[in-house]
């Protein structure tokens, strides 16, 4: 497939005289034609394109990382490029490092924008004519957008494929019973040798879909798929700490090299939350000891080998990813084994709310000593690394801790006060 792709972008970038780039409508590089005169990029390209006119540094970067970045994305979404039928022209920017304009043309199918094909032009296609009221686009320009009509439909059966794909993972995940089987069954044919292997699952939460789409629909649109991903899905409503409607979590298949090495599912996750989706405002947790960040969080579970156990493996994901909302020190990427109490913590039923003994600790007016409370616990009720921790006195701290007796009620000299009111600020911030 890859083969076929970079033919049909060799075609246009022949057709036009101009290198060609062709990306999936998430800014993932799929093919490209060589830049200046035929010479390819390497390393040393990116570092010298400030003293190289003929080179594109946004275009070298997305070369050489396979994706462009998020800010580059901005730029030339502002310009409808998701949107429109017909080719665009991108004037250059210097201050945002596009050196170059670019005439993009979108790679659609049955009205579906599936990806971009952007032509670098350093002038010599400023008088190429894209059609219009004016009059119809140059002849060569139409036999690009013809080919990239070819690519389109590469592309939508490609999303059809992965599409699928999602649906098992889905019904694999979360469905009844005798639907997981199924689903389990045509997942192992799906996947073939990569069925068997070490895999994990990643979960990012929120995954939110924006714009006011619903998320039932939005679980059937195209959906990310960084390398390693043998399978992406929408869960809406997904743990006890996702709500329902649009805010939803994110659960993806990887494949790993070996069962006791997750750093491809940290990299996949990672990918992830660069994805717009994943960008949703986070509430801060009712202790007002959370974060208030914004932004998703990702989860990875412990290894698997084979499809058997992934319906276990989800819940340790997703518990990964609260944990990593919950606690700054975990994140934005946290792993099931290495979440501590959280691991026990994320299993118990969800509760009606907080402990009634901590109940008035949690008030937002006592955040502060919610705050000193718990640092005092996680330091193992040592005063002086719980006062250099918080960059405070000793005498403030033991007042501060003298009030949280009074307020709880409970006596930090006893463990299983302790015990209580540590598990209860854990479980606030969940």
């Amino acid at each position: 497939m890859l083969d076929d792709y970079q033919q049909l972008v060799d075609e246009i970038s022949a057709a036009l005289g101009a290198p060609a780039t062709l990306e999936n409508r998430d800014f993932g590089l799929i093919a490209f034609g060589a830049q200046d005169g035929g010479r390819d990029l390497d390393e040393s390209d990116e570092a010298d394109g400030a003293d190289e006119p003929a080179l594109d540094p946004v275009r070298t970067r997305s070369i050489l990382r396979r994706r462009s970045t998020a800010a580059v994305r901005a730029w030339f979404e502002g310009f409808g490029i998701a949107r429109a039928q017909a080719p665009l022209r991108i004037p250059p920017d210097p201050g945002a490092g596009v050196f170059m304009g670019r005439i993009c043309l979108p790679v659609r199918h049955r009205g579906v924008v599936h990806g971009y094909v952007w032509l670098l032009d350093d002038g010599h296609l400023s008088d190429l004519e894209l059609g219009g009221p004016a009059g119809p686009p140059d002849p060569r320009l139409a036999r690009a957008m013809e080919t990239a009509a070819r690519i389109g439909v590469l592309l939508a059966a490609e999303a059809r494929a992965d599409e699928e794909l999602g649906r098992m993972l889905r019904d694999l995940l979360t469905g009844e019973p005798g639907g997981r089987d199924t689903a389990r069954t045509a997942l192992r044919a799906a996947l073939r040798g990569a069925a068997d292997g070490p895999l994990a699952l990643v979960a990012v939460t929120p995954w939110a879909p924006g714009d006011g789409a619903d998320a039932a629909d939005y679980r059937s649109a195209r959906l990310p798929s960084p390398p390693g991903v043998a399978a992406v899905c929408v869960l809406a409503g997904a743990g006890p700490a996702v709500p329902a409607g649009p805010m939803a979590s994110l659960a993806a298949l990887v494949r790993l090299r070996a069962s006791t090495a997750l750093d491809p599912a940290r990299t996949a996750a990672e990918h992830l939350l660069r994805s717009p989706e994943a960008a949703a405002p986070a509430a801060a947790p009712g202790s007002g000891a959370g974060t208030g960040r914004g932004g998703g969080f990702a989860g990875v579970s412990e290894p698997r080998r084979g499809l058997d156990d992934l319906p276990a493996a989800w819940p340790e994901a997703l518990a990964a990813a609260r944990a990593a909302r919950a606690d700054p020190r975990l994140g934005p990427v946290a792993e099931w084994s290495a979440i501590g109490p959280y691991r026990l913590l994320a299993a118990l039923p969800a509760q009606a709310g907080p402990d009634p003994a901590v109940r008035a600790l949690l008030e937002p007016s006592h955040a502060e000593l919610a705050r000193t409370a718990e640092a005092f616990l996680d330091c193992a009720g040592q005063a002086s690394r719980t006062a250099q921790a918080l960059g405070i006195h000793r005498q403030t701290l033991y007042y501060r801790l003298s009030r949280v007796e009074q307020l709880t009620g409970l006596d930090l000299d006893a463990g299983e006060d302790r015990l209580l009111l540590h598990m209860a600020l854990k479980s606030a911030r969940l």
